[in-house]
């Protein structure tokens, strides 16, 4: 096992890739935060305790349409449930004396990015290089959506509304990627975007809060796609292990 001072430089020199697309990703975060009437310091405290993207922003989305409390937790939580499944995964490449304490502080901030990049670790994971990783990626998150916050009192209006753009920019980065591997995940975008319509436009639907909505398509959909889509399973621990070891060699 390699010195922990190593595994941890080791780390924040892998998260610098990751580190400068949060710095991107989390400017356009912060743009949206000012619209719904954040202070720049408001906003960084928000990444720095929640650093998920499609939950920030949902939450962002619901503060400025006065969401209540309850769809802004049962959201967030919905659209973040993804991450204790990473967690667990995560849990079983950590050595048996790995205590509670290092676990729960790598639960804080397990990212997608963050969690491909310790799952490709061989022999086994140590806490101290996903600390690494953190410690990198973390601070710039949180710098990228307070600069992008500030940058809202700043910039005059006409940029700020071309900059609107970057947010639509964002989650088309996210989706299409998966979307064109996997024929299924591309359909069921198809599907969330017609229900998604219906619900706003449909009488009775169109009545229902944006966090109303994005609970009842988000837990509908996956149910549906879980039950008519089953993932095979066939040695599913060398598998994901492998696919995520081709992903982190293509990097």
């Amino acid at each position: 096992m390699q010195d922990k001072k190593q595994l941890f430089f080791k780390g924040m020199h892998h998260g610098i890739p990751v580190a400068l697309g949060y710095l991107a990703v989390s400017f356009t975060l912060g743009i949206a935060a000012k619209r719904a009437g954040f202070t720049p310091i408001q906003a960084m405290l928000m990444s720095l305790t929640s650093n998920a993207s499609a939950s920030e922003f949902s939450a962002i989305n619901l503060i400025k349409n006065g969401g209540a409390y309850i769809e802004i937790a049962l959201t967030t939580l919905i659209l973040n449930l993804r991450y204790i499944l990473m967690s667990c995964a995560l849990s079983q490449k950590l050595g048996s004396k790995t205590g509670i304490g290092h676990r729960l502080v790598m639960s804080f901030d397990i990212t997608d990015e963050i969690f491909a990049l310790s799952v490709c670790q061989r022999n086994g994971l140590s806490p101290y290089y996903t600390y690494g990783i953190i410690a990198a990626a973390l601070p710039c998150w949180a710098m990228g959506t307070f600069l992008g916050t500030l940058s809202g009192s700043i910039l005059p209006a006409s940029v700020m509304s071309a900059m609107n753009v970057a947010l639509y920019c964002m989650f088309i980065a996210i989706v299409l990627p998966p979307a064109k591997e996997n024929k299924i995940v591309g359909f069921l975008v198809i599907i969330s975007m017609a229900a998604s319509t219906l619900f706003t436009y449909l009488p009775g639907l169109k009545q229902l809060s944006s966090g109303t909505m994005i609970i009842i398509l988000t837990v509908v959909i996956s149910l549906a796609a879980a039950v008519l889509f089953p993932i095979e399973e066939k040695d599913d621990k060398k598998a994901v292990e492998k696919e995520a070891s081709v992903s982190c060699e293509s990097r």
